[in-house]
């Protein structure tokens, strides 16, 4: 590939981005901010289920195939030195935050 500035830019930016995510302070502000997203997507997406009847079990269906897709990326690949990749922790801690989520959800509906 021919180095271009735009190249050059991209390049440089994900580097920075690497360089700012290894500070454990930044990375677990990150993770919060993904548990907090799941948290919010499994209020979303069960306000829509919830209008669309007819794709209830459908919707449970997909949603744990998708969770347990998480969980066996998060769980199986790990670095040498036992820690997981910043991507992997982002959407295992969203998995957990839309698990949390969904439990709220059906607490409300309980009551």
């Amino acid at each position: 590939m021919q180095n271009t500035r735009l190249n050059t830019l991209v390049d440089t930016l994900f580097s920075r981005f690497i360089a700012w995510t290894r500070n454990p302070w930044r990375r677990i502000s990150l993770v919060i901010i993904s548990l907090l997203f799941g948290n919010y997507f499994a209020n979303a997406i069960a306000l829509i289920a919830g209008q669309r009847a007819g794709l209830d079990i459908v919707f449970a269906a997909v949603m744990i195939f998708l969770s347990e897709l998480v969980s066996w990326i998060a769980y199986n690949r790990r670095m040498g030195n036992g820690s997981r990749p910043l991507l992997v922790e982002l959407l295992n801690a969203m998995k957990i935050g839309v698990g949390y989520g969904f439990a709220v959800e059906a607490f409300k509906l309980g009551s």
